[in-house]
């Protein structure tokens, strides 16, 4: 933190924007942060590269582009004349950079996981909350925007809404590194027909097919990749794990843990600072490195549940729009039990049940804004001559069954 600023005006060269600038001191110096490093070590998509390779893309990439688009997004609206002072740009610029800081590896898969207290977003404002305590208060304003306590509103909504940056920026750069072209949408042209009214974060009349586009691409790509039936099964192999360990430690039994998964699994008084050091060294690696250390452990339970995460030998997953019907799963229960030698309590491993829901478009959150020239204000729903109410907000619910591979053909 002692460079002059001159040897910090940097530029990223990202596959996705191009050429992307480090717009202050402070940004650089919060990259350069080992809390912020860590980032490269989580993977955006957490397992999805099981089915799409090129989904190795990090949390680091995705922070950097929102990064940018947040600071192309006040070049538009100061173009009409909102005001948004230069103390202002810097906070949503830090706000936007450190949203995702408190992410844990796998990013969504492990969440409540690990830190089981927070949620990411709890910790991200812890983090910003000990940044500020070593920046001496430089990040005083970002906290507010972030925790949407700025009289300024629309900053917030830039960071936070149901049309943010982070948004604009993952399913751009999500498609681009999995090849699935149902995500593209036009980033640019969303954020020239920003404006605010009323402190509000609105879209322009003519923009209004761009957003229709983002809202039916968010869609697509939740389902092809996001829930994906085969991402599913890794995301639920990975927490069978964990759900394992901790019963064997709860049994207190000898297994293999790192220092900062020992603090997180084993120790009784966790104060706050203690959870960000710990939470703040473990990354994707840390995870693989058990998994592969447990492949060797005595429980069959979770020697064969790492063997096949490590392997990609993922359980047979069946996805419908009802539940599933107890004798089929008894059924298959009973088939696991004699292939795998498994016992009653094992088989909660291996065959199971549960649901993945999502919905396109919140009513109940705050509204995509349409503005049209007379001033009017129209909420997406209702301006759209594609969509509507009824198909945006309506949340879809499907069940999933997972089962070993090995009992398909018994």
């Amino acid at each position: 933190m002692t460079e002059n600023w001159s040897n910090k005006r940097k530029i990223v060269n990202d596959p996705v924007y191009g050429l992307i600038n480090i717009p202050s001191e402070i940004i650089y110096d919060i990259i350069e942060h080992r809390y912020f490093q860590r980032l490269r070590r989580i993977k955006q998509l957490g397992l999805t590269d099981y089915v799409y390779p090129g989904a190795v893309h990090t949390r680091f990439q995705h922070t950097l582009g929102a990064v940018h688009l947040i600071n192309n997004a006040i070049g538009t609206l100061r173009l009409k004349n909102v005001e948004i002072s230069s103390d202002e740009e810097n906070a949503v610029t830090l706000a936007i950079l450190l949203h995702d800081i408190g992410h844990g590896p796998f990013s969504h898969t492990l969440e409540n996981n690990i830190a089981t207290e927070f949620g990411h977003e709890d910790l991200s404002l812890l983090y910003m909350q000990e940044l500020n305590k070593e920046f001496k208060g430089q990040l005083d304003l970002a906290i507010k925007i972030f925790s949407n306590k700025y009289h300024k509103k629309f900053l917030h909504q830039l960071v936070s809404s149901q049309l943010d940056v982070d948004r604009l920026d993952y399913l751009r750069r999500d498609s681009f590194y999995t090849g699935v072209s149902e995500g593209v949408i036009s980033s640019d042209r969303i954020i020239k027909m920003l404006n605010v009214v009323n402190d509000q974060l609105v879209v322009e009349a003519k923009g209004i097919y761009s957003i229709e586009k983002f809202l039916i691409a968010r869609w697509l790509m939740y389902w092809q990749v996001y829930l994906h039936k085969t991402v599913v099964s890794a995301e639920q192999l990975l927490l069978k794990i964990f759900k394992r360990v901790k019963y064997l430690i709860k049994e207190n039994k000898e297994i293999y843990l790192s220092k900062e998964f020992d603090f997180f699994f084993k120790a009784k008084d966790k104060n706050t600072h203690a959870i960000l050091e710990n939470f703040s060294i473990i990354d994707d690696n840390d995870i693989l490195a058990l998994v592969k250390n447990w492949t060797n452990h005595e429980d069959k339970v979770l020697s064969l549940l790492s063997k096949n995460l490590l392997n990609r030998h993922l359980y047979k997953i069946e996805i419908q729009n009802t539940p599933f019907e107890n004798h089929k799963i008894e059924e298959l229960r009973k088939k696991a039990s004699v292939k795998l030698n498994l016992s009653k309590d094992e088989l909660e491993y291996f065959v199971f049940t549960n649901h993945i829901s999502k919905e396109a478009y919140s009513v109940l959150d705050e509204k995509i804004q349409i503005l049209y020239k007379d001033g009017s204000l129209v909420d997406i729903a209702d301006a759209s001559d594609m969509l509507n109410t009824s198909i945006l907000s309506k949340t879809v619910r499907k069940y999933f069954l997972c089962y070993p591979k090995e009992i398909i053909n018994i």
